[in-house]
């Protein structure tokens, strides 16, 4: 089973819809007799209350079937107990989409085909004289530079293909999204479109004329433009149907090229496609410098190429296994409640369906699996394996004109590659949140080894965001700041393979640079982008500084923690200058009580508190002192309860004792009462400071 077009698919549709009218009236009629026979053995003469089904003694005491036995020795077996069971169930039935909004979608990307078919063509014209847009209309892609090679123009797609969890049945809840592929003709295209970002710049265009005509339409309540997972390079439309469906369905639009369009050769992690020349502005250099390889821009013009080949394998595997169909959609749902999927770099449902993909195919998931089986597999299989050491491929081939997983790995933190061997998937992934994810899934592991009561509860119903997961969090705004934290840097290449996109090209040199710093103190360091919201067809693509703030969250080791020395090595090794570098002004030479000679760093801090708000201290200043980024634009939550605490100690002191005679002699004595009230007080200040920076996700 593989991708069918969008016609295909829901002309099938309509015709059952067509030919089972006469036999769903026949099912209505004789579900009324049946339910007023029930009625009638089961009904009371009291009106309101109905009797206890009478069961004969064979009935009653009848050996259990096959199909029953069978359930319980999987209950036995595979759950804690028959509760955990029926939760998941219920959660399943909770989070899957019913089949009557299922043909109603159906129906509306039947119509949403026939509209895409209707847009008009348009003559050809140069990539750089957009003057044919109407004045209602924005292109939604920031086109720096402006100057481009190449010629456009509008043709109806060659193809329109449903592709994404809408066709595999893994989508969840309560957000449905169909991603439909547009095919887009030869004729738009030119060879040497690979360069320079003219795909994407035709890309952004193809979307421009579609949402020009489809927002004409009364068939849509809103068209809008969005980001294919953050990425500005690859914008998307989205269309929601008028009237009472309206939040049933966001279905989003992906052109992408011909199959076999783009010489897979030419889109390797170590080639250049983004001329430094071009991008810069300045002339080549004459020194024969190699250019930068752009490993990220080559892998998402991969990934528009790869559309189709992916959703064919997930439906060769999936197929119709439902246990592991139940597998994905509980990954999904542990994911969401994480915030784990969100924004560039997540890791997104698409990234667990191939990973359950993988592990089909290395025989650790069997297709007879339940969800929960395919749920425990994959989390084990998460918090045991690391990517960012050793890469994992769904690719089998010997062929020696591939690239080996140490060429990807060269190129990008995470490796996972796909059937093809050339396309990484985890290519936007940084090594901070694969450790997150690696670090949930241990966490999930032990929860569900305990066999406690709400473990259930614990894993896919708390909502677990940031500032719940993490002793500290830091906030760098704005965004803006981090432009010059590139230049300073001296990240040019990254910024050229991102397309300008500083925040990402930062977003890995200042996560190696604070985990360094903070060395054995730190236990995790993760980030968290705030995805880009939607905008309208008349507006410009939003900048980069205006996605909100970028959080760091820091979990600390309580080993070390308090420590105000940060040693360093001895005077006369050659490391002392490297020490002096990285902490600047902060590094001193000291000399210890063993009579060594050293490089060290003390920190200011002389009560408790203040100790465990040391990792302030060196976020502050290695950020200023290497990224330019100044301590007014961090905004640091950490030490947040010491004033509370404090505030308690002091309460204590006056009236956490109390005299009493013993022996005809007035002595102090613990006040038990008011210790627990103090207590008492504590708990709801804590449960008060947690609820007020963190928000509620129900399913």
């Amino acid at each position: 089973m593989g991708p069918a077009p969008a016609g295909a698919q829901l002309r099938g549709a309509a015709g059952d819809a067509e030919m089972m009218e006469p036999a769903l009236e026949g099912t209505v009629k004789e579900g009324k007799k049946e339910s007023s026979k029930k009625h009638t053995v089961a009904g009371s003469p009291v009106e309101g209350l109905l009797k206890p089904v009478k069961l004969s003694r064979a009935e009653l005491y009848k050996e259990p079937t096959s199909e029953e036995l069978n359930c319980l020795r999987e209950t036995e077996s595979l759950f804690h107990s028959s509760l955990l069971r029926l939760q998941v169930e219920e959660l399943l039935k909770e989070v899957r989409l019913s089949e009557k909004k299922k043909e109603r979608i159906d129906a509306f990307l039947w119509k949403v085909n026939q509209r895409i078919m209707r847009v008009p063509s348009t003559p050809e014209t140069e990539l750089t004289d957009q003057t044919w847009l109407p004045a209602g209309v924005r292109v939604p892609l920031h086109q720096v530079p402006y100057t481009v090679k190449g010629c456009f123009r509008f043709l109806p797609p060659a193809q329109i293909t449903v592709v994404g969890s809408y066709l595999l049945g893994t989508c969840i809840r309560p957000d449905i999204n169909v991603d439909v592929a547009l095919t887009m003709p030869r004729e738009i295209l030119q060879d040497k479109d690979g360069l320079n970002q003219r795909y994407f710049r035709k890309r952004a265009l193809y979307l421009a004329h579609l949402a020009h005509h489809l927002a004409q339409d009364p068939l849509f309540d809103s068209v809008h433009f969005s980001y294919t997972n953050g990425c500005h390079l690859k914008p998307l439309l989205l269309l929601r149907p008028h009237g009472k469906d309206e939040h049933l369905v966001t279905v989003r639009l992906h052109p992408c090229p011909p199959p076999d369009f783009f010489r897979p050769c030419r889109l390797l992690p170590s080639k250049n496609n983004v001329r430094s020349a071009w991008y810069r502005g300045q002339s080549p250099p004459g020194d024969g410098s190699p250019e930068p390889p752009t490993p990220h821009y080559n892998t998402w013009v991969l990934q528009d190429t790869a559309l189709k080949s992916h959703v064919q394998l997930l439906s060769t595997v999936l197929g119709s296994a439902l246990g592991l169909k139940d597998g994905v959609v509980l990954l999904k749902v542990w994911l969401r409640q994480r915030e784990l999927d969100k924004g560039l770099g997540g890791f997104s449902g698409f990234l667990v369906s191939m990973l359950v993909a993988f592990l089909v195919s290395t025989r650790k998931i069997h297709n007879t699996m339940s969800g929960y089986q395919v749920l425990r597999s994959v989390l084990q299989f998460l918090a045991t394996t690391d990517l960012t050491v050793n890469g994992i491929s769904l690719c089998f081939s010997s062929d020696p004109s591939l690239p080996a997983l140490a060429d990807f790995h060269q190129a990008f933190p995470v490796v996972f590659l796909d059937s093809s061997g050339r396309l990484n998937l985890c290519a936007d992934v940084t090594a901070s949140t694969y450790h997150q994810v690696q670090h949930e899934a241990r966490l999930s592991m032990v929860l569900l080894d305990s066999k406690a009561e709400d473990g259930f509860q614990l894993l896919l119903m708390t909502p677990k965001p940031m500032i719940r997961a993490f002793d500290h969090v830091l906030h760098l705004c704005p965004l803006s700041r981090l432009q010059a934290a590139c230049h300073r840097l001296k990240l040019w290449p990254e910024l050229q393979d991102h397309g300008g996109d500083y925040v990402s090209a930062t977003l890995g040199p200042l996560t190696t640079l604070l985990e360094q710093g903070l060395g054995s103190r730190l236990h995790l360091l993760a980030h968290s982008r705030p995805a880009v919201s939607e905008w309208d067809i008349s507006q410009d693509p939003p900048k980069h500084r205006d996605s909100g703030t970028l959080t760091l969250g820091l979990l600390l080791r309580p080993e070390g923690l308090t420590s105000v020395l940060e040693l360093g090595p001895e005077a006369d090794q050659p490391e002392a200058a490297d020490f002096r570098q990285f902490w600047g002004s902060r590094s001193e030479l000291r000399r210890f009580q063993d009579g060594a000679i050293r490089e060290a760093v003390v920190w200011e801090a002389v009560s408790m508190s203040q100790k465990r708000l040391i990792p302030h201290q060196v976020v502050t200043h290695l950020l200023a002192l290497h990224a330019d980024i100044p301590e007014a634009c961090v905004h640091y939550m950490g030490g947040l309860l010491d004033a509370l605490i404090q505030g308690l100690k002091e309460a204590s002191n006056t009236k956490g004792r109390m005299v009493v005679l013993q022996g005809g002699e007035l002595v102090m004595v613990p006040n038990v009462e008011a210790i627990l009230e103090d207590f008492a007080i504590l708990g709801e200040g804590l449960v008060r400071a947690v609820d007020a920076r963190s928000e509620r996700w129900t399913v």
